[in-house]
């Protein structure tokens, strides 16, 4: 699966996300302009605190909904691939990062909602770097910091929930 297909989920993932989505358009919206009406009504808007943290609340909850828009839109749906060995969107990575073993998914944290796994996504400097590339490859990426952060691929799996 390419990574211009889409963010790829499982069904449980999406599932979840879809719900999420449907509360916040169906209910979540409502009650923030309730709220935000309610607090209008007190009085003077400068100094009314309890309307500006109702407006912030409604951007924030405005911007998630364009977010899982997004990520609902663009999903791949289904099991992860079959690892055959290449790291992809929905592989189970162990590695040594800057000397150090970590196991991680590479894909949506939605994905690994309730695991104990690290999540970096396709699109960050590590997975980047790692998709593509098989059992036994060496590569390297640019950390924020802007360090060349040495990856070794140990082993891939395809993420099973």
């Amino acid at each position: 699966m390419t990574e211009t297909a889409g963010q790829w989920l499982t069904q449980e993932a999406f599932d979840r996300l879809q719900a999420e989505y449907d509360h916040l358009v169906n209910v979540g919206r409502g009650a923030i302009a309730k709220e935000i009406d309610e607090r209008r009504q007190e009085g003077d808007l400068k100094e009314n605190g309890g309307y500006h943290a109702a407006r912030e609340e409604q951007a924030k909850q405005e911007a998630r909904i364009e977010q899982l828009r997004h990520i609902l839109r663009s999903a791949v749906v289904g099991e992860a691939p079959e690892s055959d060995g290449t790291v992809a969107s929905g592989s189970v990575v162990t590695a040594t990062v800057a000397g150090r073993e970590m196991r991680f998914l590479v894909g949506s944290r939605e994905i690994a909602e309730g695991t104990d796994l690290d999540v970096f996504s396709a699109q960050s400097p590590l997975g980047s770097a790692l998709i593509g590339k098989t059992v036994g490859d060496e590569t390297s990426y640019t950390a924020p910091n802007g360090n060349e952060i040495a990856v070794k691929v140990l082993a891939t799996e395809s993420f099973r929930s």
